[in-house]
Order: C-alpha cells, then sequence, then structure tokens
C-alpha cells in the first residue's frame, strides 16, 4: 500500500501550496475518490471549499468542469440537451457539465429540487438519461459539491435520498491562527491561482490506486463493528431516521481507504471510528425534540462511537 500513501503524501503536500491547514480534507477528497463515493462541503462562506475542490481536480490528469447552481437551473442545463440537427435529419445529443470526471457543484442548495435532483441518476448509477436515451458518464467521474448552511434565504434543503448519495460530509472549519497568518504572508498580495498546480495522476495511476485498495483486508471482527455502529444508530432516541444500509458499505469502503492512506493493507477498529463521523453524521435526521433540545447528528455519533464496543485488534493478516 505505500504506492497510495506516497500519492496521497504528494497529493497534500501540492494542494497545500494553495490551501493551507486543510490536509485532512484532502485526505478525505482522495480517500473518496478512491472508492468511487462523492463528497459534499459543508460550511460557512470563505473558508476555501471551491478554492479546495479545484486545487484537488486541478492535481489529477481529468476533465474538470463546474456547475454554479442558482434557482432557474433546469435538468437540462447539467445533463445535457438533444438538438436536431437538419442536416443528419436526427437528434444529436449535446453534453451537460456532468459529462467530465470531476464535477464541482457549487452552492448545491441554490438549485431547485428538480435540478438537484437530476444528480441522483448520475451519482448512483454512473449515468444520465436524457429524452428517453442513456448516456454513461466517463470513469472516473467524481461529484464534490458545496452548500452553505447558515445562508438560508433562496435555498432549497437537500432531502434524505440526495444526501444519502454523498460518501463524506466534509467541514472545513476556520483555520488555525498559525494558519491564518501563513495564509496572509503567502497569498495576501496576490491571487490564488489553481491553474499554477500540475496533474499528478493520471487516469491509469489512478485505476491502479483503486485496485490497491480494493485489496485492503477487512477481518470478521472489524466488519461487524461496521454493521453494528449503523444498527445503532436506528436505535438511539431523538434519531426519527438512521443509517441505512448504504451507510454500513460507505463505511467499509471509506475504512478500507483510510487504511490505505496510511500504508496498511488491512482494517484496525479506529479506521472505522475516524470515519464513521463524516459518513453517517450527514445521513441521521433528529425528530423535532431533539432538535430543540439541541442534539446534533455530529453528537449521535459520538454517543454511538462511545456505545459500540470496540472488538479487539486482530493480528494483521498473512498474505
Amino acid at each position: 500500500m505505500n504506492e497510495v500513501k506516497q500519492a496521497a503524501e504528494r497529493l497534500v503536500a501540492q494542494v497545500a501550496r494553495v490551501v493551507i491547514g486543510k490536509d485532512e480534507a484532502v485526505e478525505q477528497l482522495f480517500a473518496a475518490l478512491l472508492v468511487e463515493g462523492h463528497v459534499l462541503l459543508d460550511d460557512v462562506p470563505g473558508v476555501g471549499k471551491t478554492t479546495l475542490a479545484r486545487a484537488v481536480a486541478r492535481s489529477f490528469d481529468l476533465e474538470f468542469r463546474r456547475v454554479q447552481c442558482t434557482p432557474d437551473l433546469v435538468p437540462s442545463d447539467i445533463t445535457g440537451v438533444s438538438i436536431f440537427d437538419q442536416r443528419a435529419g436526427k437528434f444529436e445529443y449535446r453534453p451537460g457539465p456532468l459529462m467530465a470526471n470531476v464535477v464541482l457543484v457549487d452552492e448545491i442548495n441554490r438549485a431547485t429540487p428538480r435540478a438537484q435532483s437530476s444528480l441522483l441518476e448520475a451519482m448512483q448509477e454512473r449515468q444520465v438519461t436524457v429524452d428517453e436515451t442513456t448516456h454513461q458518464l466517463p470513469d472516473p467521474f467524481f461529484v464534490i459539491a458545496t452548500q452553505n448552511p447558515i445562508e438560508l434565504e433562496g435555498t432549497f434543503p437537500l432531502p434524505e435520498a440526495q444526501l444519502d448519495r454523498f460518501l463524506f460530509l466534509l467541514i472545513l472549519g476556520y483555520p488555525s491562527d498559525a494558519q491564518e497568518d501563513e495564509m496572509l504572508r503567502v497569498h495576501g498580495a496576490a491571487t490564488l491561482d489553481t491553474g499554477a498546480l500540475d496533474p499528478l495522476f493520471d487516469v491509469a495511476a489512478l485505476v491502479g490506486f483503486r485496485e490497491a485498495v480494493r485489496r485492503v483486508r477487512i477481518g470478521d471482527a472489524v466488519r461487524g463493528y461496521i454493521a453494528a455502529i449503523t444498527r445503532a444508530t436506528r436505535g438511539i432516541a431523538g434519531v426519527e431516521l438512521g443509517a441505512s444500509p448504504r451507510a454500513s458499505i460507505a463505511l467499509f469502503r471509506a475504512a478500507q481507504a483510510h487504511a490505505a492512506i496510511r500504508g496498511r493493507d488491512y482494517v484496525l477498529p479506529d479506521d472505522v471510528k475516524r470515519q464513521a463521523p463524516a459518513v453517517l453524521r450527514h445521513r441521521l435526521f433528529l425528530d423535532a425534540d431533539a432538535q430543540m433540545r439541541g442534539r446534533t447528528p455530529a453528537a449521535i455519533v459520538t454517543e454511538v462511537l462511545g456505545r459500540v464496543p470496540v472488538p479487539a485488534e486482530e493480528p494483521r493478516p498473512i498474505a
């Protein structure tokens, strides 16, 4: 797994040239890309969500497109449209921005539910259907969406089914004092330029990384631990809707990616615990009473991790 670990270190080092203090988020974006997941960046304006997404996309030799969501966006603006070609006498498909390897959907909660729903088929089945014709999306296909949880005027909250399509919900947070000082020193007098970053990995390299992650082994005890965590979210007081079986699969794959990035070919319970908040917190929905008492999905995940017994660390599998 050294190749995956070294790739993650190179990616973190390159992105840190333009986005300071977000090394952990870069690792998580890489982890999602390794297991064919999608990521929702949820935070206040100005903390680097869009810049981070562009910097990570730029670090791969992949086609990148951006969708700026607004209330007047319609599905065909995202998926593409069929136009009648008079000379050929038939309709011709004009691809939308989804026909790219990495798609940044900026301010996704500003799009109407109708426009948001156009992403469901693409994110789950890697295809789009336009005028009853299905078009396969390129491989790899990676969606990075951003949203602002504070400004609610003119927004449309993502429904449960849409949120469940995201492998991770990442919250970037504000930089530390030292990080913000470094940010001012490096970028205070110059415009951030993600275009100056060079592609580090091509599609062939990414395919190799993905195959390596699939070979990461998970023992019976750790696999049972993953299932126990997701089941426990369904029985916590105040939780109206717990984590789905899709969440169990997401946590399984996220733990594999985390182990590979750490240079291991086997998963430890710590890998599961490390990935559980990002995988589960957007999949839990609380009842009105719990929300009024100030409980949060993140706190529920922490409570679950404290309740579920951690299995004894298994010996390293023998090849």
